[in-house]
C-alpha cells in the first residue's frame, strides 16, 4: 500500500512538472496572439447621376385674376411643350398648383404695389434621363425667347441623385479591402512579420457627394473598410 503511494505521488509530481515546463510556451504562444496590426482600406469612384430633378419656376402677376390665369396657363403649357420637345416624356413632368399672393390683402408695403396678384408656379422635372435634362438647362434661352423668364432662387435650383449604389457596392468593398491588405503587409514587412488571418473587420458607411459645385451631375463615391490582421514572427 504503501508503495502504491509512492508511485501516486511521483506521478502527480512528474505531471506537475511536465504543466510548469509547457506553461512558458503557452504563455509565449498565447502572447504571439496579440501582435495585430490595424489599417485601413479606402475606395473612391466617380460615377455619373442617374436621377435629375429639375423646377422649372416663374412667376405671373397682374391685376386680373382672368388674365392672370390665362397667362399661367400660357407659361405652363409653352414650358410643358419645351420639356417634352426635348426628350423629357409626360410621366416625368409634374405641374405644381400656383401660389397666388395678393397684395392688396396684406398689412405691409404701403400704397406702392404695381400689381395686387403675384402668381409663382413651378413645373418640375423628374427623370433619368440625365443628359436631355442638362442639354434643356443649357437650353433655357429659348423659353426666354417665348417670353417667360425663369425664376432664379433656392427652390428652384436643380438637383441630381445616384441611386445605383447596389450595382457598384461589391466591387468597392471588394478594392477597399484589397487596399487595407496591401497596407498591412507592408508593415509586416517593415516589422520583420508576417501576415496572418484577420481578426476582426468592419465596413465604414459609403457617401456619395459632388465631385465639385460646378458639376453637380457627377458623383465622388467613397467607401473606407476598417481591417485588423494577426502579426507572426
Amino acid at each position: 500500500m504503501e508503495k502504491i503511494k509512492n508511485s501516486n505521488g511521483l506521478l502527480v509530481m512528474l505531471g506537475l512538472a511536465i504543466i510548469g515546463c509547457m506553461l512558458p510556451l503557452s504563455v509565449v504562444k498565447w502572447k504571439s496572439y496579440d501582435r495585430t496590426v490595424s489599417v485601413k482600406g479606402l475606395c473612391e469612384r466617380e460615377v455619373k447621376a442617374d436621377k435629375a430633378i429639375w423646377p422649372v419656376s416663374f412667376k405671373v402677376v397682374g391685376n386680373e385674376l382672368g388674365s392672370l390665369n390665362a397667362e399661367i396657363d400660357r407659361n405652363t403649357a409653352s414650358i410643358v411643350e419645351f420639356l417634352k420637345a426635348g426628350g423629357i416624356p409626360d410621366n416625368e413632368i409634374t405641374v405644381a398648383l400656383p401660389k397666388v399672393s395678393d397684395k392688396f390683402a396684406q398689412e405691409y408695403g404701403g400704397n406702392e404695389r404695381t400689381f395686387r396678384y403675384v402668381a409663382s408656379c413651378t413645373v418640375t422635372v423628374c427623370s433619368s434621363m440625365v443628359d436631355e435634362v442638362l442639354a434643356l438647362m443649357a437650353n433655357q434661352s429659348a423659353l426666354l425667347k417665348r417670353g417667360i423668364v425663369l425664376t432664379i432662387d433656392w427652390d428652384s435650383t436643380p438637383s441630381f441623385n445616384f441611386e445605383g449604389l447596389n450595382g457598384v457596392k461589391p466591387g468597392m468593398i471588394e478594392e477597399a479591402t484589397k487596399n487595407a491588405r496591401e497596407v498591412a503587409e507592408k508593415f509586416a514587412k517593415d516589422s520583420d512579420s508576417r501576415l496572418g488571418k484577420i481578426k476582426d473587420a468592419s465596413q465604414g458607411t459609403f457617401s456619395i457627394e459632388d465631385r465639385d459645385s460646378n458639376t453637380p451631375y457627377i458623383k465622388k463615391v467613397r467607401i473606407v473598410t476598417y481591417v485588423t490582421y494577426y502579426l507572426s514572427n
